[in-house]
């Protein structure tokens, strides 16, 4: 069965950082595009940000470019993201998911095939 499972979540101050991993089980994540999204109360799903399969492509939403950054771990089969200088507007419950594209990434969620259950970020002083 193929999952994904996110890790890393956490409560912290603003301008502290957090180091989410996305983890698969059932198949090699560098064969797959995967997209970060995030979804606070109240607010809609949006796209934090995206890697390619071949890592070649990455890129960011405006709100994160900067301050997040994502890269892939082949040998371990995880997809890390990492964010500094966290605000409470990156308050949210955060997603990893998977879609098989090796060149490109998309920020549109209707374009992955495989989700997480998602780690909860709080950013609160």
């Amino acid at each position: 069965q193929l999952q994904l499972v996110e890790s890393g979540g956490g409560s912290v101050q603003p301008g502290g950082s957090l180091r989410l991993s996305c983890a698969a089980s059932g198949f090699s994540l560098d064969n797959y595009a995967i997209g970060w999204f995030r979804q606070a109360p109240g607010k809609e799903r949006e796209g934090v940000g995206c890697i390619s399969s071949s890592g070649s492509s990455i890129n960011y939403v405006n709100a994160v470019k900067g301050r997040f950054t994502l890269s892939r771990d082949n040998a371990k089969n995880t997809v890390v993201l990492q964010m500094n200088s966290l605000n409470s507007e990156d308050t949210g419950r955060y997603y990893c998911a998977a879609y098989g594209h090796y060149y490109h990434c998309s920020a549109h969620g209707y374009e992955y095939d495989y989700w997480g259950r998602g780690t909860q970020v709080t950013v609160s002083s």
